[in-house]
């Protein structure tokens, strides 16, 4: 693995690159995605039978950690490459699980990204971090397209550069994805500070010199963005 020097003490930090997923955007409320599937279940004409659903017990904790054992179906995150694959691996998943019919998981997958919000700091932070004159990205693995969220959540247009792993064909932390997101900012890995939520893909960032902040996922509207403005200073 190539590693590279700590940058000299005090070289200030001209650009910020955020992870999207539980970083800027957290999934929203299951109970409201839910209720999101069945929705389109019915307007799709659902047979009564194939919307009687598996006890909320059982619902709850698998609606809020859905992806949480996707390494152990995808341990390279190929599912990241491609909506190919982001789908072949969630119907991996969902046939793990043997509590969720094949209309509902359908369904669920279809509404997932409509559920997604940001939190409650991440605009305000965003356009701080603009404010001092920093540059920002966003870069993610993701197998989908997200920018309907962005627009959505209103994040779009807060930022100057975008990775996404299925349009440039490499995931975290493979070293290339970062240096990809650094040179669309037009900047130098020392230069660049990433935040994310996950040590083992975010924290891959520091293997090419890029000061690295990982803040651990939060329950709740809000996730400590705030603590950016600090470092950058």
């Amino acid at each position: 693995m190539e590693l590279h020097p700590a940058p000299p003490a005090g070289h200030p930090i001209r650009g910020v690159i955020f992870d999207l997923h539980a970083t800027l955007i957290h999934a929203g409320d299951p109970a409201d995605w839910m209720t999101a599937a069945l929705t389109l279940m019915q307007a799709r004409g659902a047979d009564p039978t194939e919307l009687e659903l598996p006890s909320g017990d059982q619902l709850a904790p698998w609606a809020l950690h859905i992806w949480d054992h996707a390494r152990e179906i995808d341990p390279r995150s190929d599912r990241d490459l491609s909506p190919h694959q982001h789908r072949a691996v969630y119907d991996q998943m969902i046939e793990r699980t043997g509590i969720i019919p094949t209309g509902l998981a359908d369904a669920l997958y279809r509404t997932m990204l409509d559920q997604w919000q940001a939190y409650q700091e991440s605009a305000g932070v965003l356009a701080a971090l603009r404010d001092r004159g920093l540059r920002i990205g966003i870069l993610s693995n993701i197998g989908i397209d997200p920018r309907g969220v962005l627009e959505r959540t209103g994040l779009a247009g807060r930022y100057d550069a975008e990775v996404f792993s299925f349009e440039v064909g490499v995931v975290k932390p493979d070293a290339e994805i970062f240096r990809i997101a650094a040179e669309r900012l037009g900047l130098a890995p020392l230069e660049v500070l990433m935040v994310g939520d996950s040590v083992e893909d975010d924290g891959g960032a520091a293997h090419i010199g890029m000061r690295t902040l990982i803040l651990p996922r939060t329950a709740g509207p809000t996730h400590g963005l705030e603590q950016v403005l600090r470092l950058v200073g």
